[in-house]
């Protein structure tokens, strides 16, 4: 059994950065994939971004590509999102996802962290 916990959302300005933080334990950290979705109110949940086990390979959705990065930590059990020039529409609760199987299906969900952008 994996827990994953967010931490690090906020409230911050149109332009400004926060970075996004999940800790992971119960399992292997350093063989899943990882991933970061987010729903902001009214709309359905949305990938963000995705990292391989290894850190080779990285994915962004359209919205967030050149502004958004994602890294992990093996050492730490942990995954981060750096988020950079940050839009109102960039608001949502964000959650992180393992992928234990490498299958593209999330089995593990972390509770969520509010980040809210204003204008």
């Amino acid at each position: 059994q994996v827990q994953l916990v967010e931490s690090g959302g906020g409230l911050v300005q149109a332009g400004g950065s926060l970075r996004l933080s999940c800790a992971a334990s119960g399992g292997t950290f350093s063989t899943y994939d990882m991933g970061w979705f987010r729903q902001a109110p009214g709309k359905e949940r949305e990938f963000v971004a995705r990292i391989t086990w290894s850190s080779v390979r990285t994915y962004y959705a359209d919205s967030v590509k050149g502004r958004f990065t994602i890294s992990r930590d093996s050492a730490k059990n942990t995954v981060y999102l750096q988020m950079n020039s940050l839009k109102p529409e960039d608001t949502a609760v964000y959650y992180c996802a393992s992928d234990v199987g490498h299958t593209g299906r999330y089995d593990y969900w972390g509770q969520g962290t509010q980040v809210t952008v204003s204008s």
